[in-house]
C-alpha cells in the first residue's frame, strides 16, 4: 500500500497528486509496481525486506548521494505475541520515505495526528524526528506495562497465599502460569531492547550526517531523544534484572515443591521397609519356627509390623524432617 502526504494549508495531509510533491511517502508491504513508481518519481532506491533486516551497522546506517538510508526494528504484537519487524527510512532535505513490511501501531497513530501537527513545509527531517519520538514513547509505554505485570507476578509469588498453597495443585498451576508470563515478558523485553538499540544508533547518526541541512530546531530535540533512549535502556536493564530474579524465585519454588514430593515418597519408602522385612521373615515356610506354635503369634507379628513402622516415623518427626 502506498500513501503520500504533502503540506496543505500549513498542515500535512494525505495527497493523491504526484509523488514528487509529497513530503512523506509511506510504503506498507509495497508491490513491485509501487516500488518502481516511487523509484521513478523520487530518484531514490527503495530497499528490500532482506536489506532492512541486515544487522551490520553499515547496512542499517548509510549515506548515498546525499540521502540517508536508515533502518530499525519495531516491536509489534501479532495475536498477542511480540514480533520484531524492520522499518526503513530514506531521508533527504525535503522528503521522507518509509518502507514497512508489517503494520505498526506507532505509524498509524502518528498518521492520524498529522492534520493537527505543525510541520514546516519541505522538511522530511521533522517527520523523521516526530516518528522517532513516537517510537520512543511507545517503547516507554511498553516498558511501563512490563513493570506493572512484573510487580503483579512478584506480589503473587511472594504472597501468603503461595505459602498456604504449598504442595497443592493450585500452587502448581500458579507457578506454571507465572513461569509462562515471565517467559512472555522476557521475549517482549528482548524485542524492545533491539528497537532501543536501533533508535540509539539512528539519532546520533542523523544529527551528524545531516548536520549541514538539518533545521536548527531539530538538534535540541534529537539530543533530548538520545537522552530518552539512554534512560529507557537503563530502565530496560533494571526490568531484565527483576525478571531474572522472579524467574529464579519461581524455579526455586518449583524445586521446593518437587523436593516436598520426593521427601514424602522417601519417607513412605523408608517407613515401609521394616514392616515388609518382618512380614517376609514370618512368611517363610520353615518347619521349625517357634512363633507358629504360639497362641498369640499372629497378634505378636502384627504388633511388630506396626512398631517397626512407627519407630522410623517417630525418628523423622524428632529430627524435624517431616
Amino acid at each position: 500500500m502506498l500513501r503520500a502526504f504533502s503540506c496543505q494549508d500549513g498542515t500535512l495531509r494525505e495527497a493523491s497528486g504526484p509523488l514528487s510533491q509529497a513530503q512523506w511517502i509511506d510504503l506498507l508491504e509495497p508491490t513491485p509496481d509501487e516500488i518502481a513508481r516511487v523509484t521513478r518519481e523520487s530518484g531514490l532506491t527503495i530497499p528490500s525486506e532482506a536489506a532492512l533486516n541486515e544487522i551490520e551497522s553499515s547496512s542499517r546506517l548509510a549515506t548515498r548521494h546525499g540521502a540517508l538510508y536508515l533502518s530499525m526494528s519495531l516491536v509489534s504484537r501479532a495475536e498477542t505475541e511480540p514480533r520484531s519487524n524492520a522499518a526503513g527510512f530514506i531521508l533527504t532535505p525535503d522528503r521522507l520515505i518509509t518502507v514497512r513490511f508489517a503494520t505498526s501501531r506507532v505509524f498509524d497513530t502518528y498518521m492520524a495526528q498529522l492534520p493537527q501537527t505543525d510541520i514546516p513545509r519541505g522538511s522530511g527531517a521533522h517527520l523523521l524526528v516526530g516518528l522517532l519520538e513516537a517510537v520512543v514513547d511507545r517503547q516507554a509505554d511498553a516498558l511501563e506495562q512490563v513493570r506493572t505485570e512484573l510487580e503483579t507476578i512478584s506480589h503473587r509469588i511472594f504472597s501468603e497465599d503461595m505459602a498456604a498453597a504449598s504442595g497443592r495443585k493450585r500452587e502448581d498451576a500458579l507457578l506454571r502460569a507465572s513461569l509462562v508470563t515471565l517467559g512472555r515478558m522476557g521475549d517482549l523485553l528482548s524485542h524492545i531492547r533491539e528497537s532501543q538499540v536501533s533508535a540509539g544508533r539512528i539519532v546520533p547518526y542523523v544529527e551528524t550526517a545531516a548536520a549541514q541541512w538539518l533545521p536548527p530546531d531539530l538538534p535540541p530535540r534529537l539530543h533530548t531523544l538520545d537522552q530518552d533512549v539512554a534512560s529507557l535502556i537503563h530502565f530496560d536493564t533494571y526490568l531484565n534484572e527483576k525478571l531474572q530474579f522472579l524467574l529464579d524465585a519461581t524455579l526455586g519454588f518449583i524445586n521446593i515443591a518437587q523436593n516436598n514430593v520426593m521427601k514424602v515418597l522417601t519417607v513412605a519408602s523408608v517407613v515401609g521397609i521394616p514392616p515388609v522385612l518382618v512380614a517376609g521373615i514370618y512368611g517363610m515356610n520353615f518347619k521349625f519356627m517357634p512363633e507358629y506354635d504360639w497362641a498369640w503369634g499372629y497378634p505378636y507379628g502384627l504388633a511388630i509390623i506396626v512398631l517397626t513402622a512407627i519407630i522410623p516415623l517417630a525418628i523423622f518427626k524428632w529430627r524435624n524432617w517431616i
